[in-house]
């Protein structure tokens, strides 16, 4: 007769263990660090090779910006325990920030072995192929993502995202929109009471208009505001305070509004970033209207007097913008440091005139060192910024939301991009269909600055030497 199998007898440390694991998962994913942290730290005293909680702090570090920690951390963990797909997918985020592209493409490989039926997995897998610039990879990682999961957001808008690059928009669009059923999406806008509006003809009727996503995007697609007023009876705008003042002039708007209890009836809404779409723009229909954005001719009048005269008359005025907003999910790779920016500075004839606001901390003793003015205290909003650029020969910036400024207004400028780049300014061109006096610079690789600052550079000394029109 047999014996009836007994439970395992209970392991009261090991119990412990686990609470505490889950202490410090539960604090992080409430973004209390500091007590995560201190319980990860407790165990490692206790139990050195812990493989979780040295997971769990390598995350942290990672949050914190701290990628080489972070990196050393999961690298641990993953070799004392190499079962946890997880580890796996966040070390390949880690080496994709940290431009160790074959490493993040062996670990996301790895994660996709261990868990094959998670959609995450693929999606990482997905973002790396993006970054290495292999296309179609990265398009079939992202439909085996929703092969397990058909309303996976990030799905859909990787491979939109590819696809508007290429200039593929019909296609690109539809796949564009999942954006707003992003994670971080969710919140960011109000509940709207009214359907989207679908591109039909309404004119007797008022449609709203929403500066959604980045003030970039809003720039962008103000385009569309005068193309929107032919087709319904009233066009009003909501938007940040910031962008008011110039989207309130463009031809076609009724009103503007910044709070929300103060948007009057409509019967429809849509995005700005959707109009492209609704609206039906292919690659060779994109409007280039010219300058679309105009600022007050008073405040560029007081910012002509405010600024130091030329000290020759041959002195070409060029704005700069090195920084980006931090929160930006792309800012470690667009944003430089001013240090960097010094070779440009020394180009003889060209009087620097600083758009970045606000300044970062880590570039004040550049700064200083450099003879900069630091105009952000009176940049207000964008309309103070556009008045600046008005009194400006060229602007040279990262992928920022100035350069779309100085796009829409018809400025000559200059933009860097990291690789890979945006998706609005698709593959292998130096130029841009959404602006035609913009003129891209583009990494010949992943985080190599030092060739793109070469070549504008030397752009900027035959700029430089272009007689000042009279």
């Amino acid at each position: 007769m047999s014996e009836t199998p007994q439970d395992p007898a209970p392991d009261p440390e090991r119990e412990a263990l686990t609470a505490r694991l889950t202490q410090a998962e539960a604090a992080a994913a409430r973004k209390h660090f500091n007590e995560a942290v201190g319980v990860c730290r407790d165990i490692l005293e206790a139990k050195p090779d812990c493989a979780a909680a040295m997971a769990v702090l390598g995350a942290i570090e990672a949050h914190r910006g701290r990628l080489g920690e972070a990196a050393r951390l999961l690298e641990r963990a993953v070799a004392l325990d190499p079962t946890q797909a997880a580890w796996f997918g966040n070390l390949s985020g880690i080496y994709r920030i940290l431009y160790r592209l074959d490493d993040a493409l062996a670990v996301a490989r790895e994660a996709v072995r261990l868990a094959p039926s998670l959609p995450r997995n693929h999606v990482n897998l997905a973002k790396v192929h993006v970054d290495r610039g292999e296309r179609d990879e990265a398009v079939a990682s992202f439909l085996a993502a929703l092969m397990r999961d058909t309303d996976n957001a990030e799905g859909h808008l990787g491979i939109g995202q590819i696809l508007l690059a290429e200039g593929n928009f019909r296609p690109g669009w539809v796949e564009y929109a999942w954006r707003n059923k992003l994670e971080q999406a969710r919140g960011m806008l109000p509940r709207m009471v009214t359907p989207e509006w679908n591109g039909m003809a309404l004119p007797k009727d008022r449609v709203l208009l929403v500066g959604d996503q980045g003030y970039g995007d809003s720039l962008q697609f103000a385009r569309y505001i005068p193309q929107v007023a032919k087709l319904v009876g009233e066009v009003v705008v909501g938007c940040s305070p910031e962008l008011a003042p110039l989207l309130r002039p463009i031809p076609g708007v009724a009103s503007v509004h910044s709070r929300w209890d103060d948007i009057p009836r409509h019967v429809a809404h849509a995005l700005f970033s959707s109009l492209p779409g609704i609206l039906g723009t292919e690659f060779s229909t994109i409007p280039r209207q010219g300058a679309y954005i105009h600022p007050d001719p008073a405040a560029v009048a007081a910012w002509q007097a405010r600024l130091l005269p030329r000290p020759t008359p041959s002195h070409k005025r060029v704005g700069l913008v090195w920084a980006g907003r931090p929160t930006h999910p792309n800012d470690s790779r667009r944003s430089l440091r001013l240090e960097m920016l010094a070779p440009l500075t020394s180009v003889p004839d060209v009087q620097w005139v600083s758009l970045q606001k606000p300044l970062p901390a880590r570039d004040a003793e550049a700064f200083a060192a450099l003879g900069l003015t630091d105009h952000a205290p009176a940049l207000a909003d964008f309309g103070a910024t556009a008045a600046l650029i008005a009194t400006l020969d060229l602007v040279i910036s990262i992928d920022s939301a100035v350069a779309h400024l100085a796009g829409a207004m018809g400025k000559p400028v200059w933009v860097i991009t990291p690789i890979p780049a945006d998706w609005r300014w698709l593959h292998d061109r130096a130029d841009s269909p959404w602006y035609p006096t913009l003129r891209l610079f583009r990494q010949p690789r992943p985080g190599a600055w030092a060739p793109v600052l070469d070549t504008v550079r030397a752009a900027l000394l035959a700029f430089a030497r272009v007689p000042v029109p009279a």
